[in-house]
């Protein structure tokens, strides 16, 4: 399976747009382009055994974030403060950014 090209970056703030944690907001923590999915801080928490290692000896539940679908988030722009979709722009120097489609501003600087 190849990579697929994601609109949102590590780093970037999203809104939920579907799903249990719906209009929850958090940053990317990890963006996954081959499975098309991203990793969002307080998005889709499961709780995951684990056994007793070396690390954690008392072993026990873990609470962690899992992966959510890439088409289930949307972009929050960082000047207007809204959700937005994103428009690519070629600059002068051959680059290309993304945009904000709602106010224009670019979002890579």
């Amino acid at each position: 399976m190849s990579a697929i090209k994601l609109h949102i970056r590590k780093g970037d703030k999203v809104q939920v747009l579907s799903g249990k944690d719906k209009n929850k907001k958090g940053k990317v923590l990890r963006a996954l382009p081959r499975e098309n999915k991203v990793l969002v801080e307080g998005v889709n928490i499961v709780k995951k055994h684990a056994k007793p290692t070396q690390k954690i000896p008392q072993g026990g539940i873990r609470e962690m974030e899992a992966p959510i679908n890439a088409s289930n988030v949307m972009l929050i722009c960082p000047s207007c403060q809204q959700p937005t979709r994103i428009t690519r722009r070629n600059l002068a120097d051959g680059k290309r950014v993304r945009g904000c489609k709602n106010c224009g501003e670019l979002i890579d600087k």
